[in-house]
């Protein structure tokens, strides 16, 4: 196929599989920061911050030895296994609102998953190396591979890197999923949150874990798009 042939196909190819997932996403990322953004607004009635509610998850599953530190932003909470460090954001870490104890409690999640061994979370750390390696050259080949045809092996190269990135992605669902299970559970167990605090706690998480869903689906499409051009390049 003509250079600009290819070109056209290619572009065409984007709009039809990927902007439906592309306006998907950004309507999932308002969702999250709207529900985060209104219950970030609505106080707790035992006044829990979030730095406490993570402390509580922690003392119900009995996992000691885990750091819980501040880190600047918002909404770039997290856990890091290397560390054993939970960092939650500056609007949740001192915040006393029912998303911020929805947030530090899944966060806490994945401290306990990483204490117990939690055998998705295994799966994901060992696929991790390999999806940084694909995120960062996978592209790289995929367009040497898509401009220089007597060159071809690149793309296979490049679909290959590109796919581990995207197992990464879908291994992360089941371990996103399971930390927001354990914290809502304990939110529940414990009294940490009751009726509508908990209510809005939940759908705190739903939204964030909404985030993953549509990342996940785009990777998976642009996937089987790069896997559809790269037939239809040999068809021809």
């Amino acid at each position: 196929m003509g250079y600009f042939n290819y070109l056209y196909y290619y572009n065409w190819s984007y709009i039809i599989y990927m902007m439906p997932l592309i306006i998907f996403t950004m309507i999932v990322q308002a969702r999250m920061s709207s529900t985060f953004k209104k219950y970030s607004g609505i106080p707790n009635m035992r006044g829990l911050t979030g730095v406490q509610a993570a402390e509580k998850v922690l003392l119900y599953n009995g996992v000691t030895g885990v750091r819980i530190e501040r880190v600047s932003g918002s909404l770039t909470d997290h856990f890091d296994p290397r560390t054993n460090v939970i960092r939650l954001s500056d609007s949740v870490y001192n915040s006393n609102s029912i998303a911020a104890v929805g947030v530090a409690c899944h966060e806490a999640g994945h401290a306990v998953q990483h204490a117990e061994g939690y055998v998705p979370n295994k799966i994901r750390s060992a696929i991790l190396p390999v999806a940084n390696l694909g995120s960062k050259l996978s592209w790289i080949f995929i367009m040497l591979g898509l401009v220089l045809s007597t060159f071809e092996i690149f793309l296979y190269v490049g679909i290959v890197l590109f796919s581990a990135s995207v197992l990464f992605t879908v291994a992360t669902l089941p371990v996103e999923f399971n930390a927001s299970a354990r914290a809502l559970s304990c939110i529940k167990e414990t009294g940490m949150l009751i009726d509508d605090e908990y209510t809005g706690a939940k759908r705190t998480l739903q939204a964030a874990a909404m985030t993953y869903v549509a990342a996940t689906a785009t990777a998976i499409a642009q996937l089987l798009r790069l896997i559809l051009i790269t037939q239809g390049r040999n068809r021809r």
